[in-house]
């Protein structure tokens, strides 16, 4: 057990951490010349196209150093602030970490919010600069501002760049050196804590765990403890770049069991394992349950696929998670779910991979946050989408989440940024400088203000320099109406929005001409109008398609021509009471880049 080292690389996103766990696995042979390429723990075809790691991914590998071996337990975790659960999770399995800051860039909000993270669960942090080979690298200041924000020695800080390998010797000899070895006791009874799983449509569910205390051997029965049931263990072993059976793991180990688990319902992360024979005292502490920040409806585009929706989304809840959903019924779409996300990239996410793992083409709504609506009573209820409002007679006030977000960015682009904060109905809660140009900005803004576009804004005004990360802080009153969207007097649901009072007229106005580009025109006027409670406040028409009835009158008396266009008009309205509006599905997504 003192030869075993259990860590994980945390980072802004695209600070390399890949590309080092790249070389980490090259150095110690773990992977062959013939399996080597970039980012060979990314295995979702995902994951490579857009250059970003969404899950966390575990490896094993051996190393030698001063005649004893040693076995590293690597987690290579995601960068981005929408996937930080994968991240707390990937701590909760460790004792050590490394934390990568890019030469270029410097400290960025998400560095400092895994360190917060990784320090209160009481890891050894082992600091690293990467990308020292660029040409627009400037290590000295970046180890500044390292020392500054870890309180460290800079001999402490490891230079090295990911690409070339380069340093990565040294990364090692400081894993074994600075990292302690797990502290449990291989004589108690077994409790290991569940940190991951995923669905093999072959063997069942795969679970990754990390054994606390006791050990574990092939065939064993085991329950976990959370949900009571009892398993075999049919195979049991460590993660290499393919999973490696042993007959026995042992205390500090990080692994998997497969035990024929069918159902995705029997599987929770942060439940704990241990024997039916000898069972452990108590669970271990698990995670904090995941906060979905972001709601939109699911909704398949045949109705017919409702089931498979399900099964789908049970399966990659089992990879992923911070994913959450709960059945709704909408009288546009049928029936869905609604599901929670971390934020609008892990959406994207979760819909590229349901068509993509599941084929499961999907109509996503636009995304909100949940509410706290008081009624006259004084009672609370929890509201996640509009349709969900109580009558507006019976609302005392509503509340709406806000957060706390940390902007560090250059200080030439703080005013844009106040502006889009202020403009967003943030207030500006303090602003420091945190090394040469470099500030930190804290803003309290609504978590509603922020779901949509917020990020691809704060990063066209500031170049790509500026880093958000964000929390929930507190829920708080706000003038809060519904808008609905009518088309030809029917509301679509799928389409209404809770916004605050002063937002309400702009947004119903660019909603509504939105619309009118993106509804095909039928052969009688369609009115689309935004509208609260019965107020219409804003109105759009698409015309109708008609056919030149009066092409063949030629002179004449213009009674004649007048004759042929009533005959029409009364068609029309005929046909227009019973027509419906066929809503495309680029009309619910072009919603949300209304800019």
């Amino acid at each position: 057990m003192k030869n075993i080292r259990n860590f994980c690389i945390i980072a802004h996103i695209d600070h390399g951490k890949s590309t080092l766990a790249d070389r980490l696995l090259e150095f110690t042979k773990t992977v062959g010349v013939k399996e080597m390429q970039n980012q060979v723990l990314d295995d979702m075809e995902l994951e490579r196209e857009r250059g970003i790691t969404i899950k966390s991914h575990a490896i094993q590998m051996d190393y030698e150093q001063n005649g004893e071996k040693y076995t590293l337990n690597l987690i290579d975790t995601p960068g981005h602030v929408d996937f930080s659960y994968e991240v707390s999770r990937s701590i909760a399995a460790c004792e050590g970490a490394l934390l990568v800051v890019d030469a270029t860039q410097g400290v960025q909000a998400q560095t400092i919010s895994n360190l917060y993270m990784a320090i209160d669960n009481g890891l050894e942090i082992i600091p690293v600069i990467n990308k020292i080979d660029m040409e627009s690298a400037h290590p000295d200041e970046v180890e500044d501002e390292i020392v500054d924000l870890l309180g460290c020695d800079p001999e402490e800080i490891i230079r090295v760049s990911a690409r070339t390998g380069e340093g990565v010797p040294k990364v090692l000899e400081a894993i074994v050196e600075r990292i302690p070895a797990p502290n449990g006791n291989p004589d108690a009874p077994l409790q290991a804590l569940i940190f991951d799983s995923v669905f093999n449509p072959f063997r069942g569910i795969i679970v990754y765990f990390k054994i606390e205390n006791g050990s574990i051997h092939k065939g064993d029965l085991v329950k976990f403890v959370n949900t009571g049931k009892q398993y075999n263990a049919d195979e049991i072993g460590v993660l290499k770049l393919q999973m490696a059976p042993r007959d026995v793991l042992s205390t500090g180990t990080v692994g998997y069991i497969i035990s024929g688990i069918k159902t995705s319902a029997e599987v929770r992360v942060g439940d704990t394992i241990t024997h039916v024979a000898t069972p452990c005292e108590k669970a271990i502490e698990g995670f904090q349950e995941v906060k979905p920040m972001v709601f939109a409806g699911v909704y398949p585009i045949d109705p017919e696929d409702f089931e498979n929706l399900r099964t789908s989304l049970e399966k990659l809840q089992l990879n992923d998670a911070s994913l959450t959903f709960t059945p709704e019924s909408s009288v546009a779409l049928g029936f869905g779910f609604r599901c929670g996300f971390l934020g609008l990239l892990h959406m994207e996410i979760v819909q590229e991979r349901l068509s993509r793992e599941f084929n499961m083409e999907v109509i996503t709504t636009v995304p909100n946050v949940s509410y706290k609506v008081y009624d006259k009573k004084g009672e609370m209820t929890e509201v996640h989408n509009p349709a969900g409002l109580p009558d507006p007679t019976l609302i005392e006030h509503i509340e709406e989440p806000y957060i706390r977000a940390s902007i560090i960015t250059q200080s030439e682009f703080m005013g844009p940024i106040i502006t889009l904060c202020l403009g967003k109905r943030g207030e500006l809660v303090k602003q420091d400088y945190i090394s040469g140009n470099r500030m930190e900005l804290t803003f309290d803004i609504p978590l509603g203000e922020i779901v949509i576009d917020f990020y691809d804004k704060l990063k066209s005004i500031s170049k790509g320099y500026a880093s958000f990360d964000y929390y929930i802080n507190e829920f708080r009153d706000s003038k809060l109406i519904k808008m609905d969207i009518l088309l030809n007097g029917q509301p679509v649901d799928a389409l209404s929005s809770l916004i605050h009072v002063d937002n309400a007229v702009t947004l119903g106005r660019r909603m509504c001409e939105k619309l009118k580009e993106l509804i095909p025109r039928q052969q009688y006027d369609i009115a689309i109008q935004a509208a609260i409670g019965a107020k219409i406040i804003a109105r759009e028409t698409v015309k109708q398609v008609r056919k030149d009835v009066t092409a063949k009158c030629y002179g004449g008396d213009v009674s004649r021509k007048r004759k042929l266009l009533e005959k029409q008009k009364a068609g029309k309205k005929r046909m227009k009471q019973i027509g419906t509006v066929q809503v495309p599905q680029k009309a619910f997504l072009a919603v949300l880049k209304l800019d």
